[in-house]
């Protein structure tokens, strides 16, 4: 990266809203519903399924945590109603899970309800270290009840190996992601092929587990070897997907369906679009990259 490039992404933090708002357009589908249908409607006629999303974390008032389990349930009769090929994602501490783990589940239950009301399916996110263990208790409680329900693990956690071994033995749905919270080298892989070589580790052993996996990555070499993977252990193409954020790559994602893979979009909306948006614009600074020259007048 230029040194102009990790100046751009060392100040993100601070840049004003409605110049990230230029560059976020490419990673979030808007800030109302009506928008991220729009999306999901394009990506469906590009030949890829959604993971629909609103945008919020760390909540911290009931109230607001009560409102967006509502969306959320609401979003499974949007996505009926419209015909939608998506199912939902959603943040556990969207739901209260840093004001009380029993509240967060009261919200998490309805949620669950709905989607298997609507024969849908409900993935609950990965957050930081701080969550790993209530997310993995809430959702092997939600599976063994609902069985509609799916997870994520993250390959740069020292731990995903074990998680993946303690995972139960049948109706598992696992997205597998690289992670990109800021975690102690005590905890997390720092070196980047670490990191790769440990998704590919983590890959197999889900395979081998009989867990459905969502292979989440933009990485040429990984949905490459990925791709070896699923072949070499005889997967048929409803046996696994691959995932990819919305905006991030689009050629990538034509290129695996073409292919022949199923292929689902993480969708992302809201009105808490910045945090978001800045994590992505700090994954792609090439992007940040462009949106700061065209900000200040530089070709």
């Amino acid at each position: 990266m230029s040194l102009f490039g990790r100046m751009v992404v060392s100040v993100l933090p601070y840049v004003p809203k409605p110049v990230v708002g230029i560059a976020a357009r490419r990673y979030v589908a808007g800030e109302t519903v009506a928008d991220a249908v729009r999306a999901i409607r394009q990506i469906n006629a590009e030949g890829a399924m959604a993971t629909l999303d609103v945008l919020g974390e760390e909540v911290t008032q009931r109230s607001r945590a009560l409102q967006f389990a509502e969306t959320y349930v609401s979003l499974f009769d949007t996505i009926q109603a419209e015909g939608l090929d998506s199912n939902v994602s959603i943040k556990l501490t969207m739901l209260g899970l840093k004001i009380d783990e029993g509240f967060c589940r009261e919200n998490l239950e309805r949620i669950c309800a709905a989607a298997h009301g609507h024969s849908n399916f409900l993935r609950i996110d990965m957050e930081d270290r701080t969550t790993t263990d209530a997310t993995l208790r809430l959702y092997r409680d939600m599976q063994e009840k609902y069985g509609n329900v799916g997870c994520v693990l993250q390959a740069y956690m020292r731990r995903s190996l074990s998680d993946i071994n303690a995972m139960p033995d049948h109706g598992v749905s696992i997205r597998l992601c690289k992670g990109i919270y800021v975690e102690p080298e005590e905890v997390a892989f720092r070196d980047y092929e670490e990191v790769r070589a440990n998704y590919l580790l983590l890959l197999e052993r889900l395979i081998e587990r009989g867990i459905y996996p969502a292979i989440a990555t933009h990485d040429d070499y990984l949905t490459g070897e990925a791709e070896k993977i699923v072949k070499r252990h005889g997967l048929q193409r409803e046996q696994y997907e691959f995932q990819m954020l919305y905006g991030v790559r689009p050629p990538l994602r034509r290129q695996l369906i073409a292919a022949g893979h199923r292929l689902r979009v993480y969708v992302p909306f809201g009105e808490d679009w910045h945090p978001y948006s800045v994590r992505r614009l700090r994954e792609n600074p090439a992007v940040a990259v462009h949106v700061a020259k065209a900000f200040i007048g530089l070709k």
